[in-house]
C-alpha cells in the first residue's frame, strides 16, 4: 500500500480552525478587573507603596490641619504625595506629562491610588495644591517618617557619616541676570531677546535672575563656567549610605562648609565619639576645629596645597580614617540617583524654598528605593 507523502495532504480539511486569532473590537462599558490584579505580586513599586503608605497613615493628623473644614474637597495629599514620589521613580520631566501618564497608566494609577473610572486632575490644580503641602513642610515630616521605618530595622549606622554638597543648576538663564532695579521693557524678540552682557562686570550684590531671584552665580572652580545655581547638601551614613539629612542654600565658597555644620549639629546628643568623611574642599582650620569641638572625629580627605593639610597622622593612622575614605564614596550614589533619576541635574522649579522642598522629597524618594533594594537582597 502507498503511504501519501506530507506534501500531497490536502490545503483543506473540512471543519478545521485556522490558528491565526481574531482581532475583536472590545466596545464593553463595564469591566471587572481592578488595578489591584493587574499589578503582579513581585512587582518592585509594591514594597514602596507599603512603606508609603505607612509613613501617609501617620501623617494624617498632619494633613488635618493643612486643610479647612468648608469648601470643596480637594486632591486628596496622599494621592498627591505618591504622585509626586513616581514622578521622580520614573523621571517624569513635568507636572503636565505626569497627568498624562497617570491617565493611561494602570500601574500608575494603581499606586496612587485611582480606579480606572477616577478623572485625573487638571495639571494647574495639582500644582496648587502641591503648593498647600509646601506650606506645611510635608517633605521633611515624610523624609523624618521614612528614615524612622529604616532606623527601626536597622539598617542605619548612628557613629559614622558623610557629608558634601553638590550644584544644582537654577532653571534660569544667563540673560536674565541683569542689574538690580532696572527697567522691565518687554525685549524686541520675546523669545531670544539680544542680550549682550560681554566685558560688565556682573556680581550677585549687585546683579540678580528675574527669572528665579533666589538663584545665584556660581563656579565650580578655576576654569569652570559660572551658572545661576543652588547648593544641595547631604549628610549620608556610612554603613549602607542612607541619607540622614538634606540642604538647599544659597551658592557660596563657605556653603558646603556652613550647612555641613548645621546639619551635623542637628544629629542626636550620644556620648559616643561620632566620625564625619568629607573630601578635600573640607580640609580647613576653621571647619575641622568646629567639628571637633562637636566631639565629632573629622575624616577629611588631605589638602596637599599650600597651607597643608588640617588632618595628621594622629587621624590618618587609624584603620577607621582608610575605611571612612572608602564608604563616604557612597553618598556619590545619592547624588547620582537624584540627579539622574529624579531629574535634579536641571531644574524645573523656581524658588528656594521649593526647590529645599522637593530636595528633601526626592532624598526620601532615594532612601525607600535604597531600602527596597537591600531587602530584596536579604531575600
Amino acid at each position: 500500500m502507498l503511504i501519501p507523502a506530507y506534501y500531497d495532504a490536502p490545503d483543506h480539511r473540512e471543519g478545521s480552525v485556522t490558528m491565526r486569532g481574531d482581532d475583536p473590537r472590545h466596545d464593553a462599558m463595564f469591566s471587572y478587573v481592578t488595578p489591584e490584579a493587574r499589578v503582579r505580586a513581585d512587582h518592585p513599586l509594591r514594597p514602596i507603596r507599603r512603606m508609603t503608605d505607612a509613613a501617609l497613615q501617620t501623617l494624617s493628623p498632619r494633613f488635618d490641619r493643612l486643610y479647612s473644614t468648608i469648601g470643596r474637597p480637594s486632591i486628596p495629599p496622599e494621592q498627591l504625595l505618591r504622585a509626586l514620589l513616581l514622578q521622580m521613580l520614573y523621571s517624569i520631566r513635568s507636572e503636565r506629562l505626569l497627568m498624562e501618564e497617570l491617565d493611561y497608566s494602570v500601574l500608575y494609577r494603581w499606586f496612587v491610588g485611582l480606579s480606572l473610572d477616577d478623572p485625573i486632575w487638571d495639571a494647574t490644580t495639582f500644582t496648587k495644591n502641591r503648593d498647600r503641602l509646601l506650606d506645611g513642610d510635608i517633605a521633611d515630616a515624610f523624609f523624618a517618617e521614612v528614615l524612622a521605618a529604616v532606623k527601626q530595622e536597622g539598617l542605619l549606622s548612628d557613629e559614622h557619616f558623610t557629608v558634601d554638597g553638590t550644584l544644582l543648576e537654577a532653571w534660569a538663564s544667563h540673560k536674565s541676570f541683569k542689574p538690580k532695579g532696572t527697567d522691565r521693557t518687554p525685549p524686541d524678540d520675546p523669545k531670544n531677546p539680544t542680550v549682550n552682557f560681554h566685558g560688565q562686570l556682573r556680581r550677585n550684590d549687585t546683579h540678580q535672575s528675574t527669572t528665579d531671584p533666589d538663584a545665584r552665580l556660581y563656579k565650580k572652580g578655576t576654569g569652570h563656567e559660572a551658572k545661576l545655581t543652588y547648593l544641595g547638601h547631604l549628610l549620608t551614613e556610612n554603613r549602607h549610605g542612607f541619607i540622614i539629612d538634606t540642604a538647599v542654600t544659597d551658592a557660596s565658597g563657605t556653603g558646603e562648609r556652613d550647612a555641613a555644620i548645621r546639619m551635623l549639629g542637628e544629629l542626636p546628643l550620644t556620648r559616643r565619639r561620632l566620625t564625619v568623611a568629607a573630601d578635600k574642599l573640607y580640609d580647613r582650620r576653621a571647619w575641622v576645629g568646629a567639628v571637633r569641638r562637636m566631639r565629632i572625629t573629622p575624616h577629611v580627605a588631605q589638602y596637599a596645597g599650600p597651607g597643608g593639610s588640617a588632618i595628621d597622622g594622629r587621624t590618618t593612622r587609624h584603620p577607621g580614617y582608610a575605611l571612612s575614605q572608602r564608604k563616604r564614596k557612597l553618598i556619590e550614589q545619592a547624588f547620582g540617583w537624584l540627579k539622574t533619576v529624579a531629574l535634579f541635574r536641571k531644574l524645573r522649579h523656581r524658588g528656594g524654598r521649593l526647590v529645599d522642598w522637593l530636595f528633601s522629597f526626592g532624598a526620601a524618594a532615594y532612601n525607600l528605593v535604597r531600602w527596597r533594594n537591600l531587602v530584596a537582597q536579604r531575600a
